[in-house]
C-alpha cells in the first residue's frame, strides 16, 4: 500500500476550468471517498490520479513518485469502473487474469492469484460462466477480482455501485467495506451516494465546482460542517438551513419569521460570541432533520427549545416519520418516531435540540464557530 499525495492540481479543458488547485494527502491503507454532484470533478480527480487524463498543473505523488509522466500501467494501481467493462466473450476465468496473461505471469502465478481472490469474493463457482450469464452483483464481483488479482498499492473505485438495485448495493457495500479490512490497501473510491460515503469512508473528500470544500471524517463532516454547501448536501434528508435575523431579547436569538409568525430560536452559548457580532443582521441556522422531534422525546438534559408547526405533509419511512412543515420560508423536515406523528393539517409540538444547531454567515457561506 502506499500514501497519495496531490499538490495544487488543476485540470482544463479549454478555458474551462474542471479542476482547481486541489491538495490532498490520503495515507497508506486509508478509505477516502470522494462526494459530490454530477459535474463537480470528483471523476476527474480520479481520471488524473490513475493517469488516464493529464494534468494541466501540479503535481501527483504515489508513495515516494511523482507520477505526472509515469504511464497508468506503471502507477501500480488498480481501477474499477462504474460500467464493469467486462470482455462479453470471455469466462469468468479468463476477464479476471485477462491482465496477467498480457503481462506474461507465469500459470503458478495465475493459479494462486485466480484461487485467492475468487474465494475471497465468492465468486469461485462462476468461473466458466460469461458475463451474460451473471447478474450485476456478480458482475461487479468479477471486475473488483480483475483488480485485485494485480496486487496494487491502491485501488481506484469510480461509481461501482450505481448500477445496482438498492438491496444489492447495501450487500456490495458490506462487501467493498470487509474487502478494504482484510486487505488494508489504499483505496480512492467516488460517488455521488453521500450514503455510501458516510458508510464507506475512513475520510470524506467533498467536492463543488473543482474544489475540496471539506476533508474530513464522516462524523465531522456531519456533524460539524465547514459551510452551507457541505451542510445542504451531506445527509439524507438534508439538514434545514433557515435564515433568521439576529435579536437581543434578554438573551441572544434568531428570529425566523414567516407567515405563521415568529420563531425565537436561543443561541445557545457557545455561539453567542461570534453570533453577536451579527447582532441586528442576518445569518442561517442549520438543524438536522433528527434533531427535530415531538416535545417530551429529546434525552434528559438536552438543551431544547419548544415550537408548535402545522404539519404540511406526512411521509412515513419505517422506522421513522418525517413530518414536512414551513419554517422562515422552506419546506423544514423534522424527523419523529412513528407512533409520535399526527394527520397533515394539525398544529405540532416540535422541541429542537439547540446543542446540534450550526449558524453560518449568509455572505461567506462559512460555518461561526
Amino acid at each position: 500500500m502506499a500514501n497519495v499525495r496531490l499538490e495544487n492540481v488543476w485540470k482544463r479543458f479549454g478555458a474551462n476550468e474542471v479542476i482547481r488547485g486541489i491538495d490532498l494527502e490520503i495515507d497508506a491503507g486509508e478509505f477516502v471517498v470522494m462526494v459530490g454532484p454530477s459535474g463537480c470533478g470528483k471523476s476527474t480527480v480520479l481520471n488524473l490520479i490513475a493517469g488516464l487524463e493529464t494534468l494541466s498543473d501540479g503535481d501527483i505523488h504515489i508513495g515516494a513518485r511523482k507520477v505526472n509522466d509515469v504511464a497508468p500501467k506503471d502507477r501500480d494501481i488498480a481501477m474499477v469502473f462504474q460500467s464493469y467493462a467486462l470482455y462479453p466473450t470471455k469466462t469468468v476465468r479468463e476477464n479476471i487474469l485477462f491482465g496477467m496473461i498480457t503481462r506474461g505471469a507465469s500459470r503458478a502465478e495465475q493459479d494462486v492469484a485466480l484461487a485467492s481472490v475468487t474465494e475471497l469474493l465468492h465468486i469461485d463457482m462462476l468461473l466458466d460462466r460469461k458475463p451474460g450469464q451473471l447478474s450485476g452483483g456478480q458482475r461487479q464481483r468479477v471486475a473488483m477480482g480483475r483488480a485485485l488479482v494485480r496486487n496494487p498499492d491502491v485501488f481506484l473505485f469510480d461509481e461501482p455501485l450505481s448500477n445496482l438495485d438498492a438491496k444489492l448495493r447495501l450487500e456490495m457495500r458490506t462487501e467493498i467495506k470487509k474487502l478494504h479490512h482484510r486487505l488494508g490497501k489504499t483505496v480512492i473510491y467516488v460517488t455521488h451516494d453521500q450514503i455510501e460515503a458516510m458508510t464507506l469512508a475512513s475520510r470524506i473528500a467533498v467536492l463543488e465546482g473543482g474544489e475540496i470544500r471539506q476533508f474530513a471524517a464522516p462524523e465531522v463532516i456531519y456533524e460539524e460542517p465547514e459551510d452551507l454547501f457541505v451542510a445542504g448536501f451531506m445527509g439524507s434528508p438534508s439538514m434545514n438551513i433557515v435564515k433568521g435575523r439576529v435579536v437581543r431579547n434578554g438573551r441572544l436569538e434568531l428570529e425566523v419569521t414567516d407567515a405563521e409568525g415568529a420563531v425565537r430560536f436561543p443561541i445557545p452559548d457557545p455561539l453567542a460570541g461570534p453570533a453577536g457580532r451579527h447582532l441586528g443582521g442576518e445569518l442561517f441556522i442549520g438543524l438536522r432533520p433528527e434533531t427535530i422531534t415531538r416535545q417530551g422525546t429529546q434525552r434528559p438534559g438536552t438543551n431544547v427549545f419548544a415550537f408548535e408547526r402545522a404539519i404540511d405533509v406526512v411521509e412515513p419511512t419505517g422506522p421513522d416519520t418525517m413530518l414536512v412543515f414551513s419554517l422562515g420560508g422552506i419546506e423544514a423536515i423534522g424527523r419523529v418516531h412513528p407512533e409520535d406523528k399526527a394527520p397533515a393539517d394539525t398544529l405540532f409540538p416540535f422541541e429542537v435540540n439547540m446543542d446540534r444547531a450550526k449558524l453560518f454567515d449568509p455572505a461567506s457561506g462559512k460555518r461561526l464557530r
